[in-house]
């Protein structure tokens, strides 16, 4: 994993002219984070974070040197969307993504950071990420296929790639430091790590936010296969925090179009991933990404903000 630090080694790794141009790999203002993650940049305001999405994306531990136009806006916008729409489910971490709330310094970057922030409560994670599974595909269709059971749940023999689970399972990871990788774990190995009662909020507090929203997309002709949340808490409370719901932390499939026992077509990242798997034998540092993968990657990206908002991208 490149790890970025500073911003003269986020600078290094942008390389592809033609979408530095649209999109943002490195924010271009005179403020350094005093974090910055594999998609966002932090800012430590005291009691609250300034999260900013950019345009990277990574797959594989690499963040890639090309970037995604519209992706931090896609991000930013949908995770609102989803916060404003879970109200009734859980508590969030969102204070607001209005211009007229940044903080006083910001200000002068208002117009360039429009629609990729989020001013959000600072909370005390949980090192765990909250993965709920409604569909068989990925590690959790390697596990199923190896042992009929992923992270420690035993499931219906017969099941093939892309089939419905018969009720969404919870299948919790550990939270790797940037760099280092998740681990899948079992829900008893989760309750050891954060104690039974906390676990079992978490537990059902994922469950029930995937399913409420997988009860909307599917009504946008959106099937959310599976999905990552993160929780923490805030003057004694659980709240949803992190990204909600986005193409980078979910699998997004066209209604129309599935059947199980194969791959889907998808509306998230999993379009680069394949392609990288295709053209590239996982050795030294990934090639950069087509042009035309770049803008089809763009484009699920949108469609998947628009399809499930019911919303035009106006950004």
């Amino acid at each position: 994993m490149r790890v970025l630090r500073d911003n003269t080694n986020v600078h290094a790794l942008s390389s592809y002219a033609l979408y530095r141009k649209e999109a943002v790999f490195v924010l271009e203002i005179d403020i350094k984070p005093d974090a910055q993650g594999k998609v966002r940049d932090i800012y430590d305001l005291g009691d609250s974070l300034l999260l900013v999405a950019t345009d990277r994306i990574s797959a594989f531990d690499y963040i890639l040197s090309d970037t995604i136009p519209n992706k931090g806006i896609v991000l930013t916008q949908l995770s609102c969307f989803w916060f404003k729409l879970l109200e009734g489910v859980v508590e969030n971490h969102l204070i607001s993504s209005d211009v007229a709330d940044l903080p006083a310094k910001f200000k002068p970057y208002a117009d360039y950071l429009r629609g990729r922030f989020m001013l959000v409560k600072k909370a005390n994670m949980f090192p765990a990420e909250c993965i709920v599974r409604g569909y068989l595909a990925g590690s959790g269709l390697k596990e199923y296929r190896a042992t009929q059971t992923v992270c420690g749940i035993t499931l219906p023999a017969g099941l093939q790639e892309s089939s419905q689970l018969p009720e969404p399972i919870f299948t919790p990871s550990t939270k790797a430091e940037l760099g280092e990788h998740d681990e899948n774990i079992s829900f008893t190995r989760l309750c050891e790590i954060l104690g039974e009662k906390d676990a079992n909020t978490l537990r059902d507090l994922a469950v029930r936010i995937y399913t409420t929203a997988r009860n909307h997309a599917a009504e946008r002709g959106i099937i959310i296969a599976d999905t990552k949340f993160e929780f923490g808490r805030v003057n004694g409370n659980v709240i949803l925090a992190d990204e909600v719901l986005t193409p980078d932390s979910s699998r997004f499939w066209p209604a129309e179009s599935y059947h199980e026992g194969v791959e889907q077509p998808s509306y998230d990242k999993q379009f680069v991933r394949d392609w990288l798997s295709a053209h590239w034998d996982k050795q030294g540092n990934p090639p950069a990404l087509p042009a035309d993968i770049i803008q089809k990657t763009s484009e699920k990206y949108v469609h998947a903000y628009e399809a499930i908002t019911g919303e035009a991208f106006k950004f």
